[in-house]
């Protein structure tokens, strides 16, 4: 019997299957009631008593090696049944949704870079803010109507707090903590009490800059925001400045270009005046540098501000600016080409 045992032994090393059926086959011949180890175990009573031990262990071994090829056959076949084949498991799972940026983050990161070659560096500051640094330092005066409680979110706890309404607030807090020469571009959420329809919100984004040194003229700024213009919109893009008022810059400009979509020939888009406004601008008032720190006779400055969602409408002549914060799927990618 111990020569069987062996021999079985032997088998079940080398036991192979393709297909469940095998593997059902290999088990009854095996270990069914009638299998070649329940006849052992059946002729095992005839064993003589000094053999009983060593037949007994090597019985068990081979039902218990009996049941692991068959379990493990199974397992094979399971693995093999469920993955197709030419599938490389090292893969993550696909297919695989590759996400886009947003177009507005696409426009304010283009407008950043632009000016980086210029030399200025990113600024950034609170978007919870007290009056000094949104008003107070930058000229606005005390009956101003950007400090109605229609134009700006107060908190109603400390009327002195309130979210910036433009990015202007992060240039105070530079120049009140450093030394001319400052050359700074400031991106961030700002935010207005007004109504919102498709063409305005209660928050959007905007690129302000601001360039401070001996000697700085309104020359310095033209050639700044044509260059911007060019780099933004194409080579052939004109621009115009046209007076303005600002509090915190005299004098003051507001900048159109030449329409990109007509050429500057007329359009409905842009009315047919072949100029489109697309930000505001100015030499930074006297007044805002005493306020800040820095002596108005020795240091004169540029400042600029634009809206990113205007630029954006520019580039993709998107018409509802509401569509920019509904983060509907259909709508954010057809900006995948815009990386």
């Amino acid at each position: 019997m111990i020569n069987k045992i062996k021999s079985l032994l032997d088998q079940i090393d080398g036991l192979s299957a393709s297909s469940a059926d095998e593997i059902e086959a290999l088990r009854i011949k095996y270990l069914s009631k009638k299998g070649e180890i329940s006849l052992l175990m059946a002729d095992f009573r005839n064993v003589a008593s000094e053999e009983k031990k060593a037949v007994g262990q090597l019985l068990n071994e081979l039902k218990e090696k009996t049941l692991n090829k068959i379990n493990d056959l199974k397992e094979q076949y399971a693995q093999q049944d469920t993955i197709a084949p030419g599938i490389d498991l090292t893969r993550t799972s696909y297919p695989e949704e590759v996400g886009t940026r947003h177009p507005l983050s696409v426009v304010k990161n283009e407008i950043v870079e632009i000016f980086g070659r210029l030399g200025f560096s990113i600024a950034e500051g609170p978007e919870v803010e007290d009056d000094w640094h949104v008003f107070g330092a930058l000229n606005f005066a005390e009956d101003h109507p950007a400090r109605d409680m229609q134009d700006t979110f107060f908190i109603q706890s400390n009327p002195d707090i309130i979210l910036r309404t433009h990015t202007s607030s992060v240039q105070t807090r530079v120049m009140e903590n450093s030394k001319p020469p400052i050359r700074i571009i400031c991106p961030g959420r700002v935010y207005r009490n007004e109504a919102i329809s498709y063409r305005a919100h209660c928050f959007f984004h905007q690129v302000e800059g601001l360039y401070i040194d001996k000697n700085v003229s309104f020359a310095d700024l033209k050639q700044a925001l044509l260059f911007f213009a060019k780099e933004m919109f194409g080579a052939d893009t004109k621009i115009r400045l046209r007076p303005s008022y600002f509090p915190f810059t005299e004098p003051s400009a507001e900048m159109d270009i030449s329409c990109n979509i007509c050429g500057g020939k007329g359009c409905p888009f842009c009315k047919y005046t072949g100029w489109v406004e697309i930000l505001g601008c100015g030499m930074v008032d006297p007044n805002v540098l005493e306020a800040c720190g820095i002596d108005s006779k020795v240091y004169s400055g540029y400042a600029l501000g634009m809206g990113v969602e205007r630029i954006t409408n520019l580039k993709y002549r998107v018409k509802d600016l509401r569509m920019f914060s509904e983060n509907d799927k259909r709508f954010l990618d057809q900006f995948e080409s815009a990386h």
